[in-house]
């Protein structure tokens, strides 16, 4: 049986050598353009062909041409429309990265950190038109640690959700697992994909809710405001682990930076809890 894949992100590498080790892994499909990127790098380190594209469009007739009876997809950042869909006789499987209906959409992981949640999960779906709608096939829960930042959650939930899909797709291709409809009238939806300007702070605004954006929007855009610095405006981000990091410098310890930057350190002892 061929499968196709459809990803992007160092996340998936665990998934695609899952497939190409299992399966008849025919193509792999991404939106990462540079062969230093993760997927085109893995795939020519495996000889395993891949296409990567800016738009659905490229990839048709290579998706025809392959005959493959069943897609996969995660991380992929594109929706696939009907004609797509139709290519494939059993149907596009999706790995997503919450316990769906809630949290469709592009930033899953990111929003469950920021809404300090303290459990998510993965959910394995059969693919429709509409975005995170499909009926589910499996999902398992995943806990949130209080030091799980968007990378290392992403990491864990696509490595359990390449598990769950290695013995899912006997199963599923047999007909031996019921679908079920997702609980639609429950759906929550997620923010668009982010910008940098989402990980602004504004240094007046309350700390309370800092913890959660550094976790959540790590490693990008990553949490940033504007200090002055040396008689100039920079940016400083804060990082995981109680980091701070100045424009064109190495990430210190918050001492080492007060010790650097004395004046800042009532407006630093005001943001950080």
């Amino acid at each position: 049986m061929k499968i196709i894949f459809f990803g992007a992100s160092k996340f998936v590498l665990p998934l695609i050598d899952m497939l190409h080790a299992n399966f008849e892994l025919a193509l792999v499909i991404t939106t990462e353009r540079s062969p230093l990127d993760a997927v085109p790098q893995f795939c020519q380190q495996k000889n395993i062909p891949f296409l990567s594209i800016r738009s659905l469009d490229e990839a048709i007739g290579t998706i025809t041409e392959k005959k493959a009876e069943l897609g996969v997809l995660a991380y992929f950042g594109m929706l696939l429309p009907q004609n797509v869909l139709q290519t494939f006789p059993r149907g596009i499987l999706n790995i997503h990265p919450s316990l769906l209906p809630k949290y469709r959409g592009a930033t899953p992981v990111q929003s469950a950190v920021l809404s300090g949640d303290h459990e998510t999960g993965v959910s394995i779906i059969k693919l429709d038109e509409h975005m995170d709608h499909g009926p589910i096939l499996a999902q398992e829960k995943e806990i949130i640690h209080p030091e799980d930042t968007t990378e290392t959650l992403h990491g864990r939930l696509f490595t359990k959700g390449t598990h769950m899909l290695q013995s899912l797709i006997p199963e599923y291709i047999d007909g031996t697992i019921r679908l079920q409809n997702q609980e639609h009238d429950k759906a929550v939806f997620t923010k668009h994909s982010l910008i940098k300007q989402d990980g602004y702070f504004d240094s007046n605004n309350p700390p309370s809710h800092l913890d959660r954006m550094i976790r959540a929007y790590y490693p990008w855009p990553a949490v940033w405001t504007k200090l002055p610095i040396n008689g100039k405006e920079k940016i400083v981000k804060f990082l995981p682990g109680g980091k701070l990091q100045v424009e064109g410098k190495n990430p210190m310890s918050v001492k080492d930076f007060l010790n650097g930057y004395p004046s800042l350190k009532p407006l630093i002892e005001k943001i950080l809890p």
